[in-house]
């Protein structure tokens, strides 16, 4: 097996990070805005519809404003992006089974991503491994963020019972909320100008693995091109879980979205879905308990390095 590395992303710089196996930030390299990892991009400018202010070490990226056919980005809007760092690519096989110690996946491989995951089993594996790096865990149910404490045991078919809450300034592993995720899927760039279809670019079949090249199954991780950001399929392969519950966004919505609803957001489409659901833009829901062979998930952190 060829070994995965993690790169992760300094939202308030944008600059890219790259780990060894295990979501250990350490510094090899920065990114430009043509996806390769050697330089780093140009900064954001207030263009546009859409504003930025870069928040510090405790303090997270707001952004003002619209972009054209986003439902997250909306005029008189203004989102805070709490994430100072950003997997690379989707939880593979390989990581999810070293923590959970199973793997629940459809399609085998161990540079896969990961699938077959609920939204429920995606936060279970955020806290375990938080507390394996000696990161603090940033969920909780009925306050403990111990999952031995949680009662419920992953890939079956019971459900987390209480009341989930999530700490967005902890620096563990936690799946990114739906404005963190549309702007590291938009390559970083909250401006209205620019903007690509995708993730990494308008020509599909170069950045995702979609209905129309995945031979009807997932493929190994960081096989298209990147985004601007380094970030790899985050349009395809797998649906990624994110934290909001599913809802009309408007502008009063909190940069962590609506308090309840009927699902769980997923955002960038898989190899099962049409091109139009690999848009940056498209969004869908999911019940948190509910696992798919095309359900996967990344991770992001508020920590920093």
């Amino acid at each position: 097996m060829k070994k995965i590395k993690m790169a992760f992303l300094a939202i308030a710089t944008l600059t890219l990070f790259a780990t060894i196996t295990g979501c250990s930030p350490r510094k090899v390299a920065s990114a430009k805005a043509s996806g390769d990892s050697s330089s780093r991009p140009e900064k954001e400018k207030e263009s546009g519809k859409s504003t930025v202010s870069n928040g510090g070490e405790n303090k997270p990226l707001t952004v003002t404003g619209e972009i054209a056919g986003s439902e997250v980005f909306i005029k008189g809007r203004t989102v805070e992006i709490w994430a100072k760092w950003c997997c690379d690519h989707e939880v593979t096989q390989a990581e999810y089974q070293s923590v959970m110690g199973e793997n629940p996946s459809e399609f085998s491989g161990l540079d896969k991503p990961v699938e077959n995951v609920s939204w429920e089993d995606a936060i279970m594996y955020c806290n375990k491994k938080s507390s394996a790096d000696g990161r603090t865990p940033c969920y909780k149910v009925n306050g403990k963020t111990d999952t031995s404490q949680w009662g419920y045991t992953p890939h079956g078919y019971d459900s987390i019972s209480g009341t989930v809450t999530c700490d967005f300034t902890a620096n563990g592993y936690r799946l990114p909320t739906e404005a963190e995720w549309e702007c590291f899927a938009r390559g970083g760039n909250t401006s209205d100008s620019n903007q690509t279809t995708y993730s990494g670019g308008n020509t599909i079949g170069s950045v995702a693995w979609y209905d129309g090249n995945s031979g009807e199954k997932t493929h190994e991780v960081k096989t298209k091109a990147s985004n601007a950001l380094g970030l790899y399929d985050m349009s395809g392969n797998v649906w990624e879980w994110c934290w909001d519950w599913y809802s009309d966004i408007t502008t009063s919505t909190p940069s962590s979205g609506a308090a309840s609803g009927w699902g769980r957001v997923r955002r960038g489409g898989s190899w099962y879905g049409r091109a139009n659901f690999c848009s940056a833009s498209y969004r869908i829901y999911g019940l948190p308990f509910l696992r798919s062979r095309d359900y996967g998930f990344r991770v992001v952190s508020s920590g920093s390095e």
